[in-house]
């Protein structure tokens, strides 16, 4: 008898899976609440869930994307990670003597602007004592 139910269960779930799962029917029964986010929203302050589970929604995803249509309810995927591993000093200490190599190829005309201002200034001091 248990046998019996059985096989009249496995024929009717057989039966479903050839007429294929209504993934069409569910996604317009929850379209309203797959727009609100991936696992909830805040509303007037409250923490509300959605009104699907999250099994049933990545089921519904699935079958979506394998009919080849475009599933929009996932948020956007943010930026990968920029930040380098390892110690911030040796990554400090490497731009420092970057820089460094960038400054003394400009050595040589700071000088000359340096003794330029200096002799300037000093020009300006003796026109200034003379008077």
């Amino acid at each position: 008898m248990a046998g019996k139910a059985a096989a009249a269960s496995a024929a009717a779930t057989a039966a479903r899976w050839a007429e294929g799962y209504p993934w069409r029917e569910k996604l317009a029964k929850y379209k309203g609440e797959l727009g609100k986010g991936m696992w909830g929203y805040w509303e007037l302050g409250a923490w509300k869930p959605l009104g699907i589970s999250a099994r049933k929604r990545a089921r519904l995803r699935k079958e979506v994307l394998l009919a080849g249509e475009d599933w929009t309810y996932d948020p956007p995927r943010g930026e990968m990670r920029t930040k380098r591993k390892g110690h911030k000093c040796d990554r400090i200490s490497a731009e420092k003597r970057a820089n460094t190599v960038e400054l003394m190829k400009k050595m040589p005309q700071m000088l000359l602007d340096y003794k330029k201002r200096r002799w300037e200034k000093k020009m300006k001091e003796e026109e200034g004592g003379k008077s």
